[in-house]
This record gives structure tokens, sequence and C-alpha cells, in this order.
């Protein structure tokens, strides 16, 4: 049975309780469209789910494609949403026309210390070249490396488990 998931999007409100998973990577950009991946992530973190308290997703996209009116306050809800994660998830199928994750990069590197980054890159998007370094780093750091997003779900909630281990039922 799976359990409750609620979506919170950039610039919302973020719940200071309760288990939760911030979806990090390249977000497409407007001048050149191309679908996100955070809808299947979505889907696959509410199918894995299956806990009875509410896992809140965390996305730095916008509902209704709305922009911040500063780029600043999009930085600073990111960097809060990420600090306040249980995990986060990275997911960077790198296209260096359309899904350069430059940001990415950088925020990789300032949470991959932190131990609660799961890395997903596929080995079949257009430049898995570009990720090399950051699946070493990775490594170093001991961070689990994927290759699938399912899976990459799947060991984000793995640390997710970890924080809000499963209640005894009572006898």
């Amino acid at each position: 049975m799976n359990g409750p998931t609620t979506l919170v999007t950039a610039r919302e409100p973020i719940p200071s309780t309760g288990p939760s998973v911030f979806l990090a990577g390249p977000t497409p950009d407007t001048s050149n469209p191309v679908p996100s991946w955070r809808p299947d992530a979505l889907r696959a973190l509410a199918e894995q789910w299956t806990r009875p308290q509410t896992l809140t997703v965390l996305s730095p996209e916008s509902r209704n494609g709305d922009r911040a009116d500063r780029y600043e306050t999009q930085v600073d809800w990111e960097t809060n949403a990420r600090a306040q994660a249980t995990a986060i998830l990275f997911w960077i199928p790198r296209d260096l026309k359309t899904l350069p994750a430059m940001t990415t990069n950088v925020e990789f590197g300032l949470d991959v210390g932190t131990g609660r980054a799961v890395l997903g890159c596929p080995p079949n998007c257009p430049n898995p070249e570009r990720n090399r370094y950051l699946i070493y780093v990775a490594r170093r750091h001991n961070v689990p490396v994927r290759e699938t997003l399912t899976d990459t779900v799947t060991a984000a909630l793995a640390l997710v488990h970890t924080t809000y281990p499963e209640q005894e039922k009572p006898r």
C-alpha cells in the first residue's frame, strides 16, 4: 500500500518536520524547453513510499511556470529546501544543449558531505562523460550512485527510512 505524498514547489512554505526528499538536478530552461524529469521522479516516489506519514517532495520548479521575482529569492528557497530535506536526490540526465546542470554541479559539491545525498546519472544521457567527476566524488564520499531514476529514488528513500524508521505495530 502506498503512503501519502505531497508536493511543495519553489518558494512555497517548506514544512519543518517530517520526511522529505529534495529533487536536485537540472531544470529545463524556458528558452530551450524540454520535458522535466521531475514528474517521473514524483511518480516513482509516490509508488515506492509505503509509510503512513506523509512524504514531502520538494521541487525547485515553480507551479504553473511562475518565475521568482528575484534570482536570489529562488536560490535562497532552494538552499533552504536542500538544508531541510531528509534526503537530496540528484538526478543528472546531462545534456549540454538542454540540461547542462552547471548549477547542479555546485549544489552537489555543497551537499556531497552531508550524508543526505544520492546521485543518479544515466549512462545513456547525451553527455554522460560530463558526470564522471561527480560520480568519482560521490564514491569518495560514500554517496550512493545509481543509473536509473527508479533506483535513485529507492536509494533516496533508504536514507529517509534511516532517519524515520518504521514504527513497530502494537501487539
